[in-house]
């Protein structure tokens, strides 16, 4: 496909066509979105502002990118994730004004990061990154390319570990907002989004029954505990793995049964990663798992499942159906990976819904403009570090989703915030 400056013949009426569709589909499902555009379309606080975001292309981001540029800002979007990419919205969005695209679906890893280097090449004044690969080029062989920037947004939980990491070692070069731990995006996009996107993906990839299998989840966060609420919710037997003690007794207390990979690998019939680390299930684990079981990762990088090793044991792997290849090892068995080991709500079906994105891509937004007002004083650029997001914009989006809702709440009376303020 042909977008923008990326030279291949294949964007027709029917692929833009089919983006429109899915766009507008989304349009109508983003209330609250839809009320911060009117709110700050006349103003346009984004005016001059370079913008490089790198998410998961499909509607809903895209819907965020036109946002953006709604705002003002002139924006180069990218991808995360080379599965996730939908062609036919890349192409639609690549025709809104103010905007450029550089994503193409499952291209290889060197065009990948040549799409990021390329967006980069632009000196954004602002970054949305999903997962910390813009961060990584800023710090590295695109540094050069940061001379105007002000900062920027984070929404995963991997991503946030690596900014943490950059600022232990005292290296983060430029302020970043951790989205990802607002509480209108962690409480409600990692744990009902993930649960019940995960979900999806597996049903559409599979087309198999989840009642009465036992799904192994790894990882009790915000993620891992949506996805055995909904395995639960539909007739799955749940066995959790953790190594956080905390985590894990919380799972047991849920109801689920916990106890290592190791003994879980016996019995699984659907195993799901989602632990923001490497290699959750290996070789040993492989070699004692049931015939058919199914393998599926919730994590934004595929590296939790060890595709590699299990490439390297299996006698023969062939797609046994789209999105999912069977390995056969030695011992006869089937594995079925799912998605090449990648991010499986994305990979094999279209991610979170679009009133949860709604509520994360609007926080993304009000931490744009709160970026693009506040963070210079007299000039100087705020220090580097990894910021909350002010709760101000939490309590916004919230309200606006209860709006969006019809729903109201009570309010303090003023004797009560008295109480609360003086304890008496």
């Amino acid at each position: 496909m042909s977008v923008k400056s990326i030279v291949t013949p294949n964007v027709t009426t029917e692929l833009i066509d089919s983006g429109h569709q899915k766009i507008a589909w989304a349009d109508k499902h983003m209330p609250i979105l839809n009320q911060l555009i009117n709110e700050y379309r006349v103003s346009e606080p984004l005016k001059g502002y370079t913008i490089v975001t790198s998410i998961h292309m499909e509607a809903k981001t895209a819907y965020l990118v036109k946002a953006l540029a709604k705002l003002g800002a002139t924006v180069y979007a990218t991808g995360c994730n080379p599965l996730s990419t939908q062609d036919d919205v890349a192409a639609t969005l690549s025709k809104t004004r103010r905007v450029t695209v550089y994503a193409i679906h499952n291209c290889d890893n060197d065009s990948y990061w040549k799409f990021l280097t390329k967006a980069l090449s632009h000196r954004p004044h602002i970054i949305i990154d999903d997962g910390g690969d813009l961060t990584e080029l800023l710090h590295d062989q695109c540094k050069r390319y940061g001379d105007r920037l002000i900062g920027g947004c984070e929404e995963t939980t991997t991503g946030i570990h690596r900014l943490k990491s950059l600022v232990r070692n005292k290296k983060l070069l430029f302020p970043m907002f951790n989205v990802n731990d607002a509480d209108c995006k962690h409480n409600y996009d990692n744990h009902y989004g993930t649960g019940q996107s995960v979900i999806d993906g597996i049903l559409r990839t599979t087309n198999l029954i989840i009642a009465g299998k036992t799904a192994v989840i790894a990882g009790y966060g915000d993620c891992g505990s949506g996805i055995a609420m909904r395995m639960q919710g539909l007739g799955a037997h749940v066995i959790v793995t953790e190594v956080d003690p905390i985590k894990a007794l919380k799972a047991n207390m849920d109801g689920f049964r916990v106890m290592p990979m190791d003994e879980a690998a016996l019995i699984g019939d659907i195993f799901i990663t989602a632990t923001g680390c490497e290699k959750v299930i290996v070789e040993r684990h492989f070699n004692s798992m049931k015939d058919g079981a199914i393998l599926a990762n919730a994590g934004h990088f595929d590296v939790e499942v060890d595709v590699s090793a299990l490439e390297r044991i299996a006698i023969s792997c062939e797609d046994a159906r789209k999105n999912i290849v069977a390995y056969t090892l030695r011992n006869g068995n089937n594995l079925y990976l799912l998605g090449e080991g990648r991010l499986v709500n994305l990979a094999a079906a279209d991610g979170h819904a679009a009133e949860i994105m709604d509520m994360s891509f609007s926080i993304q937004l009000l931490s744009v403009i709160y970026l693009a007002e506040n963070f210079t004083y007299h000039g100087r650029p705020i220090p580097p570090n990894l910021y909350s997001v002010p709760k101000f914009i939490d309590h916004k989006v919230a309200e606006l989703a209860l709006k969006s809702q019809n729903i109201s709440i009570d309010v303090l009376t003023e004797s009560q915030k008295a109480y609360l303020e003086n304890g008496f």
